[in-house]
């Protein structure tokens, strides 16, 4: 009996300590509109006065979900630059240990590198979708091209098309930052998870902010609290094939895309797709949004 007692204090310890060297990986998915301050083109892309300055407050709020997620008891983590041309965000100021993802086209978009070892994502600097009628900058994927992105007959927001694609990986979404809008809007679609609003929407172009620092600080706070009641969290998950319709705020699009048989044109400005899974929609809104004839040599 004492050497049974023994082995099982013994068993116990080992797994205690397996538990505790076990990776915990999150995935960190950082957009820029939804980043304190933000309000208009200036802050948004290199053409703007501010863009240098909002670069250095993106990259701080991203800082900031790290050293959370780590004070959480993350032990890897992936972030994902997924704003404009994808190389937002100042590396170099990054902590030392994470992985980077930059640059496009990417099969998976904005959750590039994500797969079934992670143990949850968080959505940085995100904002609300091109439907809602509030929101700082609210669009999805791109301002300029869609008026509605549907997955099963549902509009979505960057975040739920993300979420689907973590999902996929059985990876469930735990924490996003932005204006009030978008907290919202994630929250009533995926449920409980942790949200930083780090300004509150007066409309498209206008919000009443926090100060950087005071966003780092509630950013670090959330990502923290987040990831330790990690458990707490379920993947978001949508039903297979996945039909996705995509309305165009212009004509032509919608016609020429219907020259593919894979296509079925809907209406004068909307097509249909249908793919067996999250990833190949993914793959397919890629090409869709990032295809050029100055990509050919």
């Amino acid at each position: 009996m004492k050497y049974f007692l023994a082995l099982l204090l013994v068993a116990t310890a080992a797994m205690t300590t397996y538990s505790q060297q076990r990776p915990l990986k999150i995935y960190i998915s950082a957009d820029m509109e939804g980043v304190v301050g933000v309000v208009t083109n200036e802050q948004l892309g290199p053409t703007g006065f501010e863009y240098e300055r909002f670069r250095e407050f993106m990259t701080q709020e991203v800082n900031a979900a790290i050293e959370g997620a780590l004070a959480g008891g993350a032990t890897q983590i992936v972030v994902s630059d997924s704003h404009g041309n994808g190389q937002n965000l100042l590396i170099e100021k990054l902590n030392r240990d994470v992985l980077i993802v930059r640059s496009w086209p990417r099969p998976l978009m904005m959750m590039q590198g994500i797969d079934s070892t992670f143990a949850g994502a968080i959505f940085i600097g995100y904002h609300s979708a091109t439907t809602n009628m509030a929101g700082v900058r609210a669009h999805t994927i791109s301002s300029a091209r869609f008026a509605d992105v549907k997955l099963n007959d549902q509009s979505m927001s960057e975040a739920g098309i993300n979420a689907a694609i973590a999902g996929h990986f059985n990876v469930p979404i735990i924490m996003v930052s932005g204006d009030d809008v978008v907290v919202k809007e994630t929250t009533a679609l995926l449920g409980d998870l942790e949200g930083a609003v780090v300004k509150w929407a007066n409309g498209f172009h206008s919000a009443t902010t926090i100060t950087p620092e005071a966003s780092y600080q509630l950013i670090r706070e959330k990502a923290m609290k987040a990831v330790k009641r990690i458990k707490d969290f379920k993947p978001y998950k949508i039903t297979y094939p996945v039909k996705l319709d995509l309305r165009f705020k212009n004509y032509r699009p919608s016609e020429v895309l219907s020259y593919l048989s894979i296509v079925e044109r809907t209406d004068a400005h909307s097509i249909r797709f249908v793919g067996k899974d999250i990833v190949e929609v993914s793959k397919f809104l890629e090409f869709i949004n990032s295809y050029e004839l100055s990509l050919e040599p």
